[in-house]
This record gives C-alpha cells, sequence and structure tokens, in this order.
C-alpha cells in the first residue's frame, strides 16, 4: 500500500494518446522513491489494483472533449467524502481518444463497486489531436505533457511530506 500513486495511461502507437505514458517515463526517477509510477495501456483492473489502498492516486491520460490540442484539466474525482460510503462523484463528460474499452470513469465506478478506491483520485486530462496509428506526439500535447509533469512533481512532494511523521 502506497500513501501516493502516479498512473499515466494511454498507448504509445497512437499519436497524441501517449500523452500519459509519456508524462509516467518523465516522472519516474523525478519523484520520491516511495511513490510508485506506473504504465497502464487502459485496462480499469490495473488501474483499480494500482490505486487501492492509496491515499492519493494522480492519473494521467488523453481526452477529446473539443478543447484545443494540448489543454490540461485537473479534476478531483474522489473526496474524503468517501470514507463515510457516499457514491463518487461523477467524473466530467469525456471521451478518452484512446484505443482502450473501458476509461477512467469505468474504474472509478467498479472501484466504487468493489470498495477498492483510493482516498483522493486526481484526473489530469491532456487534450489531444492527433491518434494516427504510428504518428508522432504534437507539439502542443508534447508542451502540455511537460507542464503537467512539472505540476505533478510539485504537488506530490509536498503532499508525501504533510504524511511523514516528525
Amino acid at each position: 500500500m502506497h500513501a501516493h500513486i502516479v498512473i499515466g495511461i494511454g498507448n504509445d502507437f497512437r499519436g497524441d494518446d501517449a500523452a500519459g505514458l509519456e508524462a509516467a517515463r518523465l516522472l519516474r526517477g523525478t519523484l520520491p522513491p516511495e511513490v510508485p509510477v506506473i504504465e497502464n495501456e487502459g485496462d480499469p483492473a490495473e488501474l483499480i489494483e494500482a490505486w487501492t489502498g492509496a491515499d492519493l492516486a494522480i492519473v494521467i491520460d488523453t481526452a477529446v472533449s473539443g478543447a484545443p490540442p494540448g489543454t490540461v484539466v485537473r479534476h478531483t474525482v474522489l473526496g474524503p467524502s468517501l470514507s463515510q460510503g457516499d457514491a463518487p462523484q461523477p467524473l466530467p463528460a469525456i471521451q478518452h481518444a484512446s484505443s482502450h474499452a473501458l476509461g477512467v470513469a469505468d474504474a472509478v465506478a467498479l472501484g466504487h463497486a468493489l470498495g477498492r478506491l483510493p482516498r483522493e483520485l486526481t484526473l489530469y486530462t491532456v487534450e489531444g489531436a492527433d491518434f494516427g496509428l504510428g504518428a508522432p506526439m504534437t507539439p502542443a500535447v508534447r508542451r502540455a505533457v511537460e507542464e503537467t509533469v512539472a505540476a505533478i512533481a510539485d504537488l506530490v512532494p509536498r503532499s508525501s511530506a504533510r504524511l511523514r511523521p516528525f
């Protein structure tokens, strides 16, 4: 069981859909060693397994919402109210551009049903533009990934420090 976990979701072979995976790779070795960084191709069962018992799970994924490519949106999906048995807050209506059949929203719903949610889940979505097979990540999405990585790197050490006993 980890206090914090970072999970990047995506597909390396579909252009901008690799954003979450790239973010995870950039964060690996940057974050404190006690914070695992996981790559996931969109498997809800693996997501649930990875975040079970975490105080904070940070998930990075690509989305298509009609926003300009490279737009980053941070959603706090769950909060402390879940410890009282409340239903999870609904995820914003985001269609994932990746090839995964089920997305983060499905994993949240299933995790809630199984009683296997993190205390808090923060989802970063990076708006994609090109999902062609074999396409490279577009420059706007690459810049957004770098900005997201910097934001997460700033967030996690502060959060981890709060949880350490003095």
